[in-house]
């Protein structure tokens, strides 16, 4: 039997954006990708290892990858 797709999301710096959590679908991750990104509406912007990323940028600099 062939083992079930699953989805994660990782941050700008490569981690996932919840730890020891992963998603049966890609509707799952991109909608948990949505609630966190808002934690970083107050501030305007995410911090990266790399420097200030813009919200509006901030999905463009994650990735949606298959586990």
């Amino acid at each position: 039997m062939a083992k079930k797709k699953r989805y994660d999301v990782l941050s700008p710096d490569g981690f996932a954006i919840e730890r020891e959590k992963d998603y049966a679908t890609r509707e799952e991750a991109i909608a948990a990708f949505t609630e966190w990104a808002k934690r970083f509406e107050k501030q305007g912007y995410y911090s990266s290892n790399n420097g200030r990323i813009p919200l509006k940028d901030l999905e463009d600099e994650c990735s949606l990858i298959e586990v």
